[in-house]
C-alpha cells in the first residue's frame, strides 16, 4: 500500500513512496535541471509550486548550504523519480513533504501538454487519496495570492558592502543569493529593499541603479515596484532579471502573459539578435513578456519559441534579461550581464527624460 498520493487537476490520483510527510497543494510544474537541485529548492521563484525534477536521480552530490540561494526549501513539495537519503532528511528537517518511486517522464509530458496544473499531496502513514482530493480542492478554491512578495522578501532594508564601483538599490520580489553575490564580487554594495519599497526607501539609499530581481508569481501583483521603475526612469539606469524582466515592461506600457509549462532548467538556447551569438542560460519563469510596447527594444531571444530574453531601451539606460545571468550552478555563458548594468554607470547612463 501507497503511503503517498498527488492528485491532478486533470482528475488523475498518482501513487507514489513517501519520503517526507506532509499534506500540501501548489501549481505542479517541472524543471529539466540535472544539477543544482540545491539552488532550484531553495530559489524563491518556486513559491506555491510543487517542483518536479525530470531528471532521475536527485540528491547525489549531497546537500551544502552554501549552494543555496535562500535560507530554506521555497517550493511546498518536492517531486522525483528517486532522492537520496540527504535530500529527504533536508526536505523533513524543513517539514516540507516529498515523494518518489512514481513515473515522473509520465507527469512532465501531462505538464507539458496540459500545462502547468493544480495540485495536491498527501505523504505519510495516514495518507490517502481522499486527502490528496481535499488538498487539490482547497487549492482550486484559492482566489490569487496577490501579495506573494511578502512570502519571500526582507522585511527590512539589508546592506552587502562591495566597494565604490555603485550603489544598487535591489528591490528583493524573491531574490536569488547569487544576483547578489555577482553584484558584489564587482566591487558593488548592494542595498536590499523590500518588495514593496517606497520612493523615499529609495531615495534614502542614493543609488546608482535601480535593480528589480526575480520572484515568483504573477508580476502585475508586483505593483510597488512597478511604480518605482516608473518613478526613477530617466533619473537612474533601471535593470532586471526574470521577473524584474516583467516589471520592467509592464511599467514601460507593455504587457506580460502566463506560459503554459514556462521555462525552468540549466539548457535553454537564447540568441542575441545584434551579435547572433547563442547562450545557454539557466530559466526558472512561468509568465514572459508578450508585448514589450514602444519603448523597449527586444534584444535577445529564446532559440525555442522566439519569447523575448532581454529588453534595452539605450537612451533610458534600461536593460533586462528574462533568464537568470548569475546562473547558479550555471552555465556561466551570461555572467557579462552584470558587467554591463555597471557599465551604465560608468557611462552616466540614463541622458534622456523620462516623459
Amino acid at each position: 500500500m501507497s503511503d503517498a498520493y498527488l492528485a491532478l487537476e486533470d482528475g488523475r490520483v498518482v501513487e507514489a513512496r513517501g519520503r517526507a510527510p506532509g499534506r500540501t497543494r501548489g501549481e505542479l510544474v517541472f524543471t529539466t535541471a540535472y544539477t543544482g537541485y540545491e539552488e532550484s529548492l531553495t530559489d524563491p521563484s518556486y513559491a506555491e509550486q510543487v517542483l518536479t525534477f525530470s531528471y532521475p536521480l536527485i540528491g547525489n552530490y549531497g546537500v551544502r548550504s552554501e549552494r543555496f540561494e535562500s535560507d530554506h526549501i521555497q517550493p511546498q513539495a518536492a517531486i522525483a523519480r528517486e532522492f537520496t537519503e540527504e535530500v529527504v532528511e533536508w526536505c523533513e528537517s524543513e517539514d516540507v513533504p516529498a515523494i518518489d518511486h512514481l513515473d515522473t517522464r509520465d507527469l512532465v509530458t501531462s505538464i507539458r501538454e496540459e500545462g502547468a496544473m493544480k495540485c495536491g499531496l498527501a505523504v505519510g502513514p495516514d495518507a490517502t487519496p481522499e486527502a490528496a482530493k481535499e488538498e487539490l480542492d482547497a487549492c482550486k478554491g484559492m482566489s490569487e495570492h496577490t501579495d506573494i512578495g511578502a512570502q519571500v522578501s526582507v522585511d527590512d532594508p539589508e546592506v552587502y558592502e562591495g566597494g565604490a564601483a555603485a550603489t544598487v538599490a535591489l528591490i528583493d520580489c524573491g531574490a536569488k543569493g547569487s544576483i547578489i553575490d555577482s553584484l558584489v564580487e564587482r566591487n558593488a554594495t548592494v542595498h536590499v529593499l523590500p518588495y514593496d519599497a517606497t520612493p523615499a526607501d529609495v531615495a534614502a539609499v542614493d543609488p546608482d541603479v535601480l535593480f528589480i530581481s526575480n520572484g515568483p508569481g504573477d508580476p502585475v501583483n508586483f505593483e510597488a515596484a512597478e511604480q518605482l521603475v516608473s518613478e526613477y526612469l530617466g533619473d537612474l539606469p533601471v535593470a532586471g532579471i526574470c521577473l524584474g524582466q516583467q516589471v520592467v515592461a509592464n511599467a514601460l506600457g507593455g504587457s506580460t502573459e502566463k506560459m503554459a509549462f514556462g521555462h525552468r532548467g540549466v539548457n535553454q538556447p537564447v540568441r542575441d539578435l545584434e551579435t547572433d551569438r547563442v547562450v545557454m542560460t539557466t530559466q526558472n519563469h512561468g509568465y514572459t513578456v508578450g508585448d514589450p510596447g514602444d519603448r523597449l527594444d527586444v534584444t535577445q531571444v529564446n532559440v525555442n519559441d522566439g519569447t523575448a530574453e532581454g529588453l534595452a531601451n539605450e537612451d533610458l539606460g534600461v536593460i533586462t534579461r528574462q533568464y537568470h545571468p548569475e546562473a547558479n550552478p550555471g552555465p556561466h555563458d551570461s555572467l557579462d550581464f552584470f558587467d554591463d548594468v555597471l557599465d551604465l554607470v560608468s557611462a552616466d547612463a540614463p541622458v534622456a527624460a523620462s516623459d
